[in-house]
């Protein structure tokens, strides 16, 4: 891995960033749905058409492969084609609309027309894992531009050169297709970062990463004089609940599917499965250790992370209780390079010792526990806190027995996996990416899919309001079709009587 060095940014240059961004923050909220799709698609096909140079750069400074980076990239295109389908949609305004009622009991009913506008200045916080689809053209960064709002983004320092050459292409193609001038930049930087979201200038923040950094800037985004919502992804152990039906009916493939899911980008993944439960004598540790073994070791992001990993697995398999199922060693003299490791204990070791248990080990890590009945998985679902997954394997005739953990799972995780592995997020209008703490920071929210647009949005309600004085959405007639509630009853059609 070699990254250039790229200078913090200084604090003119910061300034110069919020000043551009508060400047063009109302041209940009004015600007018409189809212009800001026109800029998205813009920016759409100017990655695609850099991808080549962008995937070099990437591989070079984070050691990820080529074939992932490709694919990458094209679903962060993807991504923002999406955003820029969804304005073309409309329904993200959630326009509501009840018209005046003079005959309303048990008070007369004004004219009222609400709908959402855009929160104002978003910082980005750039991920390590995801150089493109999590970092500086990616989800946040889709989704605020869609909902009107200005951006800056604060590089990650894993990819540096990626980052700035991102952002180049971004703000060229971005203002290109007539959005604001000023309506992003690029800043690098812890020190950058922290002020940024102190600026009041900031409306809003996103940030995909650890649970320790996002933590704390929650805590500086809300301590403000005036506070602003923080939407941090931070981390998840992503549990799986096998019955005794799925050992008996496919318990290698489980095994197989298992290993694969928990091994895959070397386990940087945040929908990584860590923690695997099976019924105590499942006879699956010889199809584990064979599925594990044919891992071959590979390179983490960078030699911090995977000392990080290395260090985290060490305090795991130390632990009384626990015993090692599996484990390819990587090679100390090559830089990154981590290999697969599989641990197992038991419920009552995991209750016994929760903190020292349940620490999200991030890389090729992953861990069984060994129950008794379905009544100690449901004691094991309600051990730990949010997180961004969980995911159940059963038979068709064991429904029954397992209702009540996927009715407990729906309160502790966003995304319910049944008989698949949570690994690999679709960008989709359903797709939730979000959970309750510590997953995320605000389990109303997903950082993945259309509705991500809503972080940055917020509700306006217009009474008696004169039409000239509307924004187009909001009037009687509705040329363009958008879905609207109407008196209460969604619609694409005009007000009654216009």
């Amino acid at each position: 891995m070699t990254a250039t060095t790229v200078p913090d940014t200084d604090d003119a240059t910061l300034e110069a960033a919020l000043v551009g961004l508060a400047a063009s923050s109302p041209a940009l909220a004015d600007t018409g749905r189809a212009q800001r799709a026109a800029g998205l698609r813009a920016v759409a096909d100017a990655l695609d058409a850099a991808a080549e140079d962008l995937v070099a750069v990437a591989a070079r400074e984070t050691w990820l492969p080529v074939p992932r980076l490709t694919g990458e990239v094209a679903r962060t295109t993807g991504q923002l084609r999406m955003f820029a389908d969804g304005l073309d949609e409309g329904s993200f305004l959630d326009v509501v609309i009840d018209p005046a009622d003079p005959a309303a009991v048990p008070v007369p009913r004004p004219d009222l027309r609400r709908m959402h506008v855009p929160l104002g200045p978003v910082l980005v916080f750039a991920a390590s894992n995801f150089p493109f689809a999590f970092s500086v053209a990616g989800g946040d960064t889709a989704s605020a531009l869609a909902a009107g709002c200005p951006v800056v983004v604060k590089a990650h320092p894993g990819h540096p050169e990626t980052s700035v050459r991102t952002a180049g292409i971004v703000r060229a193609a971005w203002e290109g297709a007539g959005m604001p001038a000023g309506s992003f930049a690029l800043i690098t930087g812890e020190q950058a970062g922290v002020a940024a979201l102190r600026d009041p200038r900031i409306t809003a923040a996103g940030f995909t990463g650890s649970l320790h950094g996002g933590t704390a800037l929650y805590r500086i985004a809300a301590e403000r004089d005036v506070p602003i919502p923080f939407y941090a992804e931070m981390g998840s152990l992503n549990p799986t609940f096998i019955t005794p039906g799925a050992v008996a009916a496919r318990g290698e493939q489980i095994a197989a599917g298992f290993v694969t899911s928990f091994t895959l980008g070397v386990g940087q993944f945040c929908t990584k499965p860590g923690l695997l439960f099976l019924p105590r004598g499942h006879g699956l540790d010889d199809a584990l250790v064979r599925a594990v073994r044919e891992v071959a070791p590979g390179r983490m992001l960078h030699e911090r992370i995977r000392r990080g990993h290395d260090a985290v697995r060490a305090e795991l398999a130390a632990l009384p209780g626990m015993r090692v199922v599996a484990a390819v060693d990587g090679d100390p003299d090559a830089a990154g390079l981590a290999g697969a490791t599989l641990l197992a204990t038991d419920l009552a070791t995991l209750l016994a010792d929760r903190e020292r248990v349940l620490p999200e080990c991030f890389g090729p890590t992953s861990v069984i526990v060994e129950y008794d009945g379905m009544w100690e998985v449901l004691t094991a679902a309600r051990t730990f806190g949010g997180n961004l997954t969980a995911t159940v394997h059963a038979e068709e005739d064991e429904l029954e027995l397992v209702r009540p953990l996927v009715r407990e799972l729906r309160d502790q995780a966003g995304r319910i996996v049944w008989n698949g592995w949570p690994t690999g997020v679709a960008v989709a209008w359903a797709m939730h990416h979000g959970g309750p703490w510590p997953a995320t920071s605000s389990p109303l929210h997903t950082s993945v899919g259309m509705t991500a647009i809503r972080r940055f949005l917020r509700p306006v309600t217009y009474q008696d309001v004169p039409a000239a004085l509307l924004d187009e959405v909001l009037q009687d007639r509705n040329p363009a079709g958008i879905p609207r509630r109407l008196d209460g009853r969604l619609s694409t059609g005009d007000v009654t009587g216009s």
